[in-house]
């Protein structure tokens, strides 16, 4: 994965309808830098997409539930600045967990492997999936 950057997302109170999201949080890695989102404005999507051109290469969206997360993101980036720095698509933790113990069924089971609380900051919770993915890397199941 030389040359990524995997950014691990979390969105809370994502409405599409009424094209506003709460705030996010985000976690790069290998680095574990964070980025608080506090709100889906214009200047939020700037400092947001200013700080995801720090990392090397096309950083790569990952998060427990893209369906929802990337839904939140894209259109702060779509509305406010035209372009989404992630691109089309976004990776889920719980689909590369389910192919490591090749068990559809076990999508969830990942979650165990946290360590930060997962209490609704959606940096902490950025967080806790990033410190399970990691713990994917070194083999624990």
């Amino acid at each position: 994965m030389s040359g990524q950057t995997l950014i691990f997302v979390d969105c809370e109170g994502v409405d599409p309808k009424n094209q506003k999201m709460k705030e996010f949080g985000a976690v790069a890695w290998p680095s574990r830098q964070t980025f608080h989102g506090k709100d889906d404005s214009f200047h939020t999507a700037r400092a947001f997409a200013t700080w995801l051109r720090g990392f090397p290469g096309r950083p790569v969206f990952v998060s427990d539930n893209p369906a929802y997360d990337w839904q939140g993101i894209n259109l702060m980036f779509l509305m406010r600045l035209g372009e989404n720095p992630f691109g089309w698509s976004a990776r889920r933790i719980g689909d590369y967990y389910a192919g490591l113990v090749g068990d559809w069924t076990r999508a969830s089971d990942w979650k165990r492997l946290r360590r930060t609380p997962h209490d609704h900051n959606p940096v902490n919770d950025a967080m806790g999936n990033l410190e399970a993915w990691e713990r994917m890397q070194r083999g624990e199941r």
